[in-house]
């Protein structure tokens, strides 16, 4: 049964954060989900996997019947978001082999992405595969297209300037800030999750030297061991409504299913500030930060929506490599292709393999009973050797000696190539033809 690839989501060029929100699966759902999506499929799909970050939802399949498996899919994914299918569609880009392995490796070489080449996606697409292979549902054509998509995305970034001179979501907030309070060495900053996002925002504006920082983390311990390398501090989410006062900038990354941060929380935190401003970063999807917050005149809200202007300065600097990158990747499918390829022939490799077995078993049986009777051992091993070959080639030979025109012509083309032979000499071809047994 021959599987094709089927790819399908959206992203943040396709759908808007309150679209992106509604169709993210946080981290500890994704097991659970891509399981009851495997009772859904059944056997129409047997291999899923599903990448859920900030700026995009993808499911990749594997399916002998793409167009229903889609189909299917697609359904449980509106009734699962609540999104209405014609909504949905709207949003969504499907594609279809090649068209499905070539969006795979551009995702992972960062060639979809926000930020041209960022490496972020590279770390979340192992994540995908990992969960995908502990739900059971990474079978062997999504486990290769994986192990290709990084291969490929490892030549890119290696031998392109793809990911130089990159302007991350992390660089374009503190530019953000900057526009806002200027000097951010006179502001006190707040983290909230201590993820990779966290932890890349956390370099780009402790570099900017602020007068204090800090982690607010569900797990108060891990929150602490990333403060410690900026000589901050940490304490738990369940403490931000007494703290949020105490800071200018606000960063938020954390996987909730629930914004973190609501519209009271922030009003109360700005009166107690005497209505200083509080510049805000939610890159969480779902958001982090109610959408409200927005409206308050001294709360500056900024999404991953917003900082996508941002980060398209500087870009033409990588621009000049995607060409090189797209070349790469072409190559890429084409290998994939070639081994799905050559999988195909699999049965009829293992057809072979057994008959041949079959033949030597035989043969070698019939020459153990010469040895058993005292033959002459070297004459047995020759009688070996030629029975083996007569019948390993009976068939080509009936099928050069053919009746059938066609039959005898077309043996004649494919066998030379089969047995990597060599064009016959003039002399071999006049003389005359050893028959072979009968």
């Amino acid at each position: 049964m021959t599987f094709q690839v089927v790819a399908f989501g959206l992203n943040h060029q396709s759908a808007p954060v309150s679209l992106r929100e509604r169709l993210a699966f946080p981290a500890e759902i994704v097991r659970a989900s891509l399981s009851e999506l495997r009772q859904v499929m059944g056997r129409l799909a047997p291999e899923q996997a599903l990448v859920s970050t900030c700026n995009r939802t993808e499911l990749y399949m594997a399916s002998h019947n793409p167009g229903q498996a889609r189909q299917q899919a697609l359904g449980w994914l509106a009734a699962r978001s609540q999104v209405g299918h014609e909504d949905l569609m709207h949003h969504l880009y499907q594609h279809e082999e090649p068209a499905a392995v070539r969006h795979v490796f551009r995702v992972a070489s960062g060639l979809d992405s926000m930020v041209l080449g960022e490496p972020q996606i590279l770390g979340q697409l192992k994540e995908a595969a990992r969960q995908a292979q502990e739900a059971g549902s990474l079978g062997s054509n999504l486990h290769h297209l994986f192990q290709q998509a990084f291969s490929v995305a490892k030549e890119v970034r290696s031998s392109t300037e793809i990911g130089s001179h990159s302007v991350s979501m992390a660089a374009a907030s503190v530019k953000l800030a900057q526009r806002i309070f200027g000097d951010l060495s006179q502001t006190r900053m707040l983290f909230i999750g201590a993820g990779e996002m966290i932890q890349l925002c956390i370099a780009h504006f402790a570099a900017q030297s602020p007068q204090g920082l800090a982690i607010a983390n569900r797990t108060v311990q891990r929150g602490e061991t990333l403060a410690k390398s900026y000589s901050g501090e940490a304490f738990a989410l369940s403490d931000l409504p007494r703290r949020l006062a105490d800071f200018d900038v606000v960063v938020s990354c954390t996987a909730s299913s629930l914004p973190i941060l609501g519209l009271g929380m922030v009003e109360s935190a700005l009166k107690k500030r005497r209505y200083k401003p509080i510049f805000f970063v939610d890159l969480a999807v779902p958001r982090d930060i109610e959408p409200e917050v927005s409206k308050l005149s001294d709360a500056f809200l900024y999404s991953v929506d917003d900082l996508a202007g941002l980060v398209e300065v500087g870009v033409q600097a990588r621009r000049d490599a995607v060409s090189h990158a797209e070349a790469i990747i072409d190559h890429g499918v084409q290998r994939y292709l070639h081994w799905k390829s050559s999988r195909e022939q699999v049965p009829l490799i293992r057809t072979v393999k057994d008959h041949v077995a079959a033949l030597q078993e035989a043969e070698l049986a019939a020459a153990q009973k010469r040895l058993a009777r005292g033959e002459d051992t070297n004459e047995v091993l020759m009688a070996l050797a030629h029975g083996l070959s007569q019948k390993l080639l009976h068939g080509t030979y009936s099928a050069l000696s053919d009746p059938d025109p066609q039959t005898h012509q077309r043996a004649a083309q494919i066998v030379p190539s089969l047995f990597k032979l060599q064009e016959p000499t003039e002399s071999q071809a006049d003389g005359p033809a050893s028959e072979p047994d009968r």
